[in-house]
């Protein structure tokens, strides 16, 4: 949330500071009457009428610090809808045509021409699960419900290795590696997620004691790690790479993506985090970083792609800025997010009251003055939406390539093979003499996938 202060310019003042006032005044005055019924008490004497009088400013107290109390969090909802202060550098805009494209990698696969003027066919995501046979989606959804789906053969290898291969990559950037719970309680998510991501994005568990919510992304738990603690500048900055499996409703995206594995209800995700000071552009130069390293893994993977700048409208409403890393997909000539990255500064931590102490080296009897530090998120990847990337970027004629940077955490396999195809219906059989299970030392007798050249 944002601070209130934000809000009292012209007031010229700090109006709680009456009221709060009031209550002071009011527990100071009961301490000096208990003081005054114990020397009456001692001197033997009849402190009746004391007592009534104590007895009722007890209860004016409990009333007033109810009160306070129910202000308080009156204040809290009220500010909460309220979103950040967006960055002088984000483009001022409610329509997302008006993302700024900010960097571009790569040469961008087109359908190569063919002999007789025909073009090279590129298959889409939805088809290359089930032409590879790694993913199974119509029983998928039959057990699970809508965008239910299993992973299969190699597609639960290359799933794996996207994950190995991103947690790897993190820590050797000086991250330290999470692995966080999958559900939280509502009284934190609460502090955490946006009121509209309750109806829209959680799914709630019910059971014993306070109802929980399953994780929409690792950044939910990450943020909520250090809840309530205080930190030294010594210890900034804090960064994490942590995974988990993510579940989300995904309400709002009813025609968007919905085929195949791209946007489902479960899925993987490596998570960059960080805490930072609020001083000195500590938080903007981190969030350079981040979306650096999200760059760097996916130039890694030769996979295409560009970084935009996001409108102020679409923002949400933590974030002061972000940046949104979309790849390209050839089959459908279309660049899609893969990527993330918010810089929110103290707007979560103010929820959260994780502070910084800001007089540090101060006299001891010194009260330590309170900053809120600024955290920071960014996918690195969300497993599956990247496999639906590298198998449009990586296909060939006979199956997909696996990128080098993969390789290395897939039991030696450097190539998928088609084993099914579409007969003359529409329908998909299986290829006479493909291997069934995982096909280990399995060749491309095909073209090669395009070459992913640095632009």
């Amino acid at each position: 949330m944002l601070d209130i202060n934000l809000f009292r310019t012209e007031k010229g003042g700090d109006p709680e500071l009456i009221p709060r006032g009031n209550l002071d005044t009011l527990k100071m005055e009961f301490n000096k009457i208990v003081g005054e019924i114990k020397q009456i008490k001692i001197a033997k004497g009849d402190a009746t009428e004391l007592m009534e009088k104590s007895k009722a400013m007890k209860a004016g107290i409990k009333e007033a610090e109810e009160n306070e109390k129910s202000v308080a969090e009156a204040l809290d909802a009220a500010l909460l809808p309220i979103g950040n202060i967006v960055h002088d550098t984000v483009p001022i805009s409610d329509d997302e045509a008006n993302n700024a494209v900010v960097r571009e990698f790569g040469e961008l696969r087109k359908p190569r021409d063919l002999e007789g003027g025909k073009k090279e066919k590129l298959w889409n995501h939805v088809d290359l699960v089930q032409l590879l046979d790694i993913a199974v989606l119509e029983k998928g959804t039959e057990v699970a419900g809508s965008r239910g789906y299993y992973l299969k053969n190699e597609g639960v290898l290359l799933n794996q290795a996207l994950i190995n291969f991103a947690m790897q990559f993190g820590v050797t950037r000086g991250y330290s590696p999470m692995h966080t719970p999958f559900f939280m309680q509502k009284s934190i998510m609460a502090q955490c997620a946006q009121l509209s991501q309750f109806d829209e994005e959680l799914y709630k568990v019910t059971g014993e004691g306070e109802e929980k919510y399953l994780i929409a992304t690792a950044e939910q738990t990450l943020c909520a790690l250090h809840r309530g603690e205080w930190f030294e500048r010594n210890q900034l900055p804090i960064k994490y790479v942590g995974y988990s499996t993510c579940f989300r409703k995904e309400a709002g995206s009813h025609g968007r993506d919905t085929l195949g594995i791209f946007r489902v209800h479960q899925f993987e995700k490596v998570e960059q985090f960080c805490i930072t000071g609020p001083t000195d552009d500590e938080s903007w130069k981190l969030l350079d970083e981040l979306i650096t390293n999200a760059e760097d893994f996916y130039k890694a993977l030769e996979i295409p792609f560009h970084v935009v700048n996001i409108v102020s409208g679409e923002l949400n409403n933590a974030a002061a800025k972000k940046y949104d890393l979309e790849a390209w997909f050839p089959a459908s000539a279309t660049f899609r997010e893969l990527v993330s990255c918010s810089n929110c500064t103290d707007y979560q931590s103010r929820n959260l009251e994780i502070r910084l102490r800001s007089n540090q080296g101060a006299a001891a009897a010194e009260p330590a003055k309170k900053e809120y530090v600024h955290m920071l998120n960014s996918t690195l990847t969300a497993t599956e939406r990247t496999l639906c990337c590298v198998l449009e970027n990586y296909q060939c004629e006979d199956g997909v390539r696996i990128p080098k940077a993969l390789q290395p955490f897939m039991m030696g396999i450097e190539f998928i093979p088609f084993r099914k195809e579409y007969n003359a219906k529409g329908r998909l059989v299986d290829i006479e003499g493909a291997p069934k299970g995982v096909a280990l030392g399995a060749q491309s007798n095909g073209a090669a996938a395009v070459s992913m050249s640095t632009a």
